[in-house]
């Protein structure tokens, strides 16, 4: 299954309030990595959801580029993690119940140590 991909023009009309000038640092700061193609850079949906929160973090918080750059890596890591946990989750719920409760246990116990 192939993503569709956006060209410049149609994520500028996308995003309403970047502008082109916006786009390229972001592009430059590598906050997006469009697909480069004989039309021109592409952007996925992925990058259009991160360009519409780059835009709402840089107005509503005056973010430079370097700034924006490091709160998405810190997205992207919670998103990581996130993944990674459901994968944990739906590992531990396929365990038989007696497994299942000693692991309960086993948090609980480990929680109340690091709090």
């Amino acid at each position: 299954m192939t993503q569709p991909h956006h060209t410049l023009a149609e994520t500028l009309e996308a995003i309403s309030d970047l502008t082109p000038e916006q786009l390229e640092r972001y592009i430059r700061a590598g906050v997006v990595v469009p697909v480069q193609s004989e039309q021109g850079p592409l952007f996925r949906d992925i990058d259009l959801a991160r360009l519409s929160l780059v835009v709402d973090l840089a107005e509503g918080y005056h973010l430079d580029e370097e700034a924006l750059a490091l709160v998405l890596s810190l997205v992207d890591q919670l998103h990581g993690l996130r993944g990674d946990m459901r994968a944990i989750l739906d590992a531990v719920a396929r365990e038989p119940v007696e497994t299942r409760v000693r692991l309960k246990a086993a948090i609980r116990e480990v929680r109340v140590v690091t709090r």
